[in-house]
């Protein structure tokens, strides 16, 4: 056992069971599933009485038959259009006598009447062909072996529009999460019925999304999901997922006792499981990642788009954030638009949306999503119905829990400022650099790294990302900085860069940067649920984000540090909307480890941590430097009113 695995046991008694309350938002059971996992059971029924099942095999240019399941409705005296969901996730259950929970994304679409049509994308359960994790796109397809995602999804909609009956002649797309990655797979190069897509939550870059952030591995989500869904599949089949048996529901303890990622295969894949291998083999932002980048390929595209995503969406922020902006930047004039509210991966079809956590919005926001845009959205685009009366970005304002309308994300009207990290544990926005003390200093351990939560779980939670953070705050390996009280309430509004500079006395190292609401001590406890942490004092943590640093200059090109030499580190955090009200404060905390959300970086260079060695693990000094020469800050913008 290593040195890690003999000390957990210690933090392990420490915790609080939280099993009931954050269950762990794995892609296997609970996410990654079709909804049927959380509907009610009234919505199959209703679907059994309004809809008729069909099931087909649609082939492909290249002759693939892709397994498809329609619902038409039942009434026949008007025509409908098409609704398309592609999903790796199975259409269990099979049979056209046999309904899921839900075929809809909502109860007030499945009313509203439409042909929702359901397919398993190539490769995967009933669908022949050869599955491709997140299908590079071809941009010259010269011949029909040429074959993507688009391809695909054009060949259904032809087959559809030509064998299924009673259409309109328009096709909606949408999906969450891997599905929203073949919504938007979907829309380039379109065909021309394709009127309406949402890719919600989508999957835009898994180097950057899901796995990767910035190139640290997310060990529990990562390891998790591929050890059910990286296995090969044997022929065609329903697709039962067998989620991994960890033994345990204490997950710092399995992944501290598994030790090194290099022991994954040698005490649990045995080398069987072919996407873990091409992980460990591709450390790098190479080809074989670069390739499954969508971003670069969102161009021609011609059917509106509403990309959705939660600000608390501990998987794929980064693909919502960006899919929007590179739809926006790529289609100059296409009807492109963007939601975000306060929701986890996937939230606004799966729960009321009135908590996260121990943080309350103020009222249920999922109903009024769906019925005030996504319904709207669609019934405009596909039926010709209604008004359409959607800004450019609807987004939850968190902190002061209300919706807001812009014109443009972001808004122009936020001003660029700084908060510069301070001597004396001090977060200012003075604006000129500041003048005392050189840096602060902690020993950062991978043998007894920091938590990522006070709990007992074996994966990522779902409410991780606004979690208190006064845990981590007085472990002596994460700096603060924080502001005095706020005299006024001060919003921030659109990405946070935060500009590091920072010296390691090892030669590689992980910078973990949190933004933090500082609650007033007498912030009162919510009056209608009961909360785990008191909220006087609360630390909320609204933004997080790691890069492991040999990428701080390439993604491709890693390269280690010299040691104690103070090195410039960039921390791109993603977008926000949060008021930090009067009476709160700013943190900002800093810290190398994040245990086992992020996989231990060894802090002494290897070419590859996947195949690092027990003894490649070493403490290291870590500083961050906030002088004249060398200022350390957090680029905000700053909404004005």
């Amino acid at each position: 056992m290593n040195k890690l695995a003999c000390r957990v046991h210690c933090i392990a008694v420490a915790a609080m069971l939280v099993l009931s309350g954050t269950a762990c938002v794995q892609d296997t059971v609970v996410l990654h599933q079709e909804q049927a996992a959380t509907a009610a059971p009234t919505r199959s029924e209703y679907a059994r009485r309004h809809y008729v099942k069909r099931e087909y095999r649609v082939p492909m240019r290249d002759g693939a038959m892709l397994f498809t399941a329609v619902y038409s409705p039942r009434d026949t005296s008007t025509t409908y259009p098409l609704f398309l969901v592609r999903t790796p996730y199975s259409l269990r259950p099979y049979g056209e006598n046999e309904y899921p929970g839900t075929i809809a994304p909502s109860q007030l679409l499945l009313e509203d009447g439409y042909i929702f049509v359901h397919q398993d994308v190539r490769g995967r359960c009933m669908s022949e062909g050869d599955f491709i994790n997140m299908t590079p796109h071809i941009d010259a397809k010269t011949s029909a072996r040429d074959v993507d995602e688009s391809s695909d999804t054009y060949d259904t909609i032809e087959w559809l529009l030509e064998h299924v009956s009673n259409h309109n002649g328009r096709v909606g797309m949408s999906g969450i999460s891997y599905r929203g990655f073949y919504a938007a797979a979907g829309m380039i190069d379109a065909h021309p019925a394709l009127a309406a897509v949402s890719p919600q939550a989508p999957i835009a870059d898994w180097f950057f999304d899901d796995f990767h952030h910035c190139g640290a591995f997310f060990l529990p989500h990562g390891f998790n999901f591929i050890a059910g869904f990286g296995r090969p599949r044997d022929g065609l089949n329903t697709g039962q997922w067998v989620p991994f048996d960890h033994g345990t529901p204490d997950g710092f303890q399995f992944f501290s006792e598994m030790g090194p990622l290099s022991n994954a295969n040698a005490r649990y894949f045995h080398g069987e499981n072919p996407f873990w291998n091409n992980v460990v083999q591709h450390p790098n932002y190479d080809d074989f990642w670069q390739s499954r980048n969508i971003l670069p390929h969102l161009k021609n595209v011609a059917p509106a788009v509403m990309t959705v995503g939660g600000w608390f969406d501990a998987e794929n922020l980064y693909g919502a954030l960006n899919i929007y902006k590179s739809v926006e930047a790529k289609n100059p004039g296409v009807s492109n638009v963007l939601v975000m509210g306060p929701w986890r991966h996937g939230g606004w079809g799966r729960e009321p949306g009135r908590r996260l956590g121990n943080i309350d919005f103020g009222k249920e926001h999922s109903p009024d999503y769906q019925r005030n845009v996504e319904l709207p959205f669609f019934r405009y685009h596909l039926k010709g119905a209604g008004d359409l009366n959607l800004p450019e970005a609807t987004v939850f304002e968190t902190g002061a829990n209300r919706w807001r309308r812009f014109d443009d994300w972001p808004p122009e009207s936020a001003q660029t400022r700084s908060l510069y990290l301070q001597a004396g544990e001090l977060l200012s926005f003075d604006e000129t650099q500041p003048q005392s003390g050189e840096y602060d200093e902690y020993v950062s351990d991978p043998d007894r790294p920091v938590p990522f939560i006070e709990g007992i779980v074996t994966g990522m939670t779902r409410e991780y990302m606004t979690d208190d953070q006064r845990f981590a705050a007085r472990r002596p390996d994460v700096l603060i900085y924080q502001t005095d009280v706020l005299h006024e309430d001060t919003t921030l509004a659109g990405p946070i860069h935060a500009d590091l500079w920072c010296s390691t006395s090892g030669t590689a190292s992980d910078w973990i940067v949190k933004l933090i609401d500082v609650f007033p001590d007498d912030a009162p406890n919510p009056t209608d649920f009961s909360v785990t942490r008191p909220m006087g004092g609360y630390q909320m943590m609204v933004r997080s984000e790691v890069i492991r640093g040999r990428f701080r200059n390439s993604y491709e090109h890693p390269e280690p540090f010299v040691s104690d030499q103070p090195t410039n580190v960039a921390v791109p955090l993603q977008d926000i909307l949060h008021t930090f009200e009067k009476g709160h404060r700013i943190m900002v905390q800093i810290q190398s480890t994040w245990f086992p959300l992020v996989d231990r970086n060894p802090q002494k260079y290897v070419d590859n941590i996947f195949e690092a060695e027990e003894d490649d693990f070493i403490k290291a000094t870590q500083r961050v430097y906030h002088s004249t020469q060398y200022p350390s800050r957090l680029s905000v913008g700053v909404l004005q009113e």
